[in-house]
């Protein structure tokens, strides 16, 4: 791996901001492939996916709006690393949550989200058993899809080592981890240490933080030698006093110009699919066979 190089993972969407807390978060379909393809022209390496219902902007499963959005990125950025939500605040459901894993050819994702262990946030609750994990992880080893570990406490982690032992886990490994949530890890320097230390040997990392510790997680990663994971979904303004509500196109060229005043760079989705054991693109995805 070139230690300049550093992965940008870019967030858009998630399932939290509305169009009453930031008019930027994109929410249709046509949107969001909009703002993926507008990241890219910027940099990034990845991105990370959730749709939402084009009508009401709640949080969607639906495979076929994933479809929808994947081809509008792929048309015009065949070779983007393109991961896709499995989260389970909104559905619990195995067949709800593994639905888009099922897509193939040119709409097969790269990657699917693993949350590697239940969470509560401010308000609700992330509720990922065991069974579901290990089924959502072992659904991913079967269709050629690689997992999108999430982790937000070193417990998190140390699930995934337990899943590597039984051969659900297959290297290289990425992890995003997460900290600043209230019940989790907190953004400092001591838990995302402590975080990067704990990782299995051949994984790749990206920092992130929630809301006003964002930026704080990214300048971390990049500091560290890691990557960033960057977006709205985590963090809907440029500064912590809360008066400029961000676009996605701000939040990315800040990174890139924090990149390089540390002398490192976006790294292509091309040497990221190298480094993942991911095919190459430009109409085939997924883990290579």
């Amino acid at each position: 791996m070139d230690e300049r190089e550093f992965i940008v993972n870019f967030t858009p969407t998630g399932m939290i901001p509305t169009r009453a807390q930031t008019p930027y978060v994109p929410l249709t379909p046509a949107e969001i492939i909009e703002d993926v393809l507008s990241a890219a022209e910027i940099g990034i390496s990845m991105v990370h996916l959730h749709v939402r219902d084009p009508q009401s902007g709640a949080p969607d499963f639906r495979p076929e709006l994933y479809a929808e959005v994947i081809d509008g990125i792929r048309r015009y950025a065949p070779e983007i690393v393109i991961g896709v939500s499995l989260s389970g605040r909104h559905y619990s459901d195995f067949e709800s949550r593994s639905a888009v894993l099922h897509l193939t050819g040119a709409q097969k994702p790269d990657m699917g989200s693993l949350t590697l262990s239940s969470l509560n946030f401010n308000r609700t609750a992330s509720i990922n058993a065991p069974d579901m994990i290990r089924q959502l992880a072992e659904l991913m080893l079967e269709k050629k899809i690689k997992p999108e570990c999430e982790a937000f406490d070193t417990g998190m982690i140390n699930y995934a080592q337990y899943l590597i032992r039984k051969n659900v886990l297959q290297p290289p490994y990425y992890f995003n981890l997460i900290l600043g949530n209230i019940a989790c890890a907190q953004a400092d320097l001591l838990h995302s240490g402590m975080m990067i230390a704990a990782l299995p040997p051949d994984s790749l990392w990206s920092l992130g933080g929630i809301g006003d510790f964002q930026f704080k997680m990214n300048m971390t990663g990049i500091l560290y030698g890691g990557g960033v994971r960057v977006g709205l979904e985590d963090n809907l303004f440029l500064n912590p006093d809360r008066k400029h509500p961000a676009t996605n196109q701000e939040l990315l060229r800040r990174i890139q110009c924090a990149g390089q005043l540390c002398g490192r760079k976006v790294m292509p989705s091309a040497h990221l699919r190298q480094l993942l054991g991911l095919e190459a693109g430009n109409g085939r995805y997924g883990v290579k066979a």
